[in-house]
């Protein structure tokens, strides 16, 4: 049948609440010009639009990655003229929780869960009522360490990296971004791999094990944000297909009460249910401004 509608992957762009956006001229000019991050999901506004124009039907956007909710205690860092970014895998863990309270008969007017989305990133989060109210900045520097990203470090260590060993600002958001975490310390990003390798190689398991502790450490943080009152703990992204990542976690976190485990990602399907809310509901459609 005839396509009534596109939406695109939603990349970094200014700070705003989630939701479904129309793509305005002010988006399209901020990607092209990559003012928010050079990153790869600044094409999606781009190409949804050009199909858009070409059917002349409308194209939105979906909680893009910049998506912010944060309450205001939690953006605030410890030194002024810095503060912590919501920067997350904000599309698949706000459909995540939708979907856990459809299929679980959860009530739709008042709940709270953690969200850890463990991918080739990390975005541990507090969601209230929907919104994002604290989340780890998944992109560079905050929360536990990833298949290739470097966490939260301690500072000497940083200064290090700029003063002794020289490193320049590029260099080291590549280095932070794409060269740490198991990648750094194992050469792999293949986590089958690094999972096999674990079963005889103790170098291999310690790494992987301190990669679950600082992924439950940040999902007891976002438990005492949450005042421990959650209806529960949603798993989810690429390394929620392993089978002993999961037990492990359920294991370090058994104060939590209930799982819900969905591996993989679930953009595609965001996508279409962010485009048939824009449809159905115009009045709920946000403007880029």
């Amino acid at each position: 049948g005839p396509i009534d509608v596109v939406a695109g992957r939603g990349g970094p762009l200014k700070p705003m609440p989630g939701g479904n956006y129309r793509v305005n001229q002010k988006m399209l000019n901020h990607y092209r010009e990559e003012t928010y991050s050079s990153h790869p999901s600044n094409l999606g506004a781009i190409m949804a639009n050009t199909v858009a124009q070409s059917l002349n039907i409308p194209a939105y956007i979906v909680d893009p990655v910049t998506t912010d909710e944060m309450i205001p205690e939690a953006r605030i860092s410890g030194v002024p003229g810095i503060h912590r970014r919501s920067r997350s895998h904000a599309l698949n863990i706000k459909y995540t929780v939708r979907k856990t309270i459809r299929e679980n008969n959860i009530a739709e007017d008042y709940n709270q869960f953690i969200v850890a989305h463990l991918g080739s990133g990390t975005s541990i989060a507090a969601v209230l009522n929907g919104k994002i109210i604290d989340v780890n900045d998944a992109l560079l520097g905050m929360g536990p360490f990833s298949i290739d990203r470097a966490g939260s470090l301690p500072l000497w260590g940083i200064l290090n990296l700029i003063f002794d060993k020289h490193l320049d600002k590029d260099s080291l958001i590549e280095k932070l971004s794409h060269e740490s975490g198991l990648f750094g310390y194992l050469g792999t990003r293949d986590y089958q791999e690094i999972e096999l390798s674990a079963e005889s190689n103790n170098e291999t398991r310690q790494i992987i094990a301190a990669m679950e502790y600082q992924i439950a450490k940040e999902i007891g943080a976002m438990y005492s944000v949450l005042n421990g009152r959650i209806q529960g703990l949603i798993l989810t992204g690429g390394l929620a297909h392993s089978k002993t990542l999961m037990e492990n976690l359920k294991n370090r976190l058994n104060y939590i009460n209930n799982f819900y485990i969905y591996p993989g990602s679930f953009e595609l399907e965001a996508l279409a249910e962010g485009a048939i809310t824009a449809m159905s509901n115009p009045e709920l459609v946000r403007e880029y401004t």
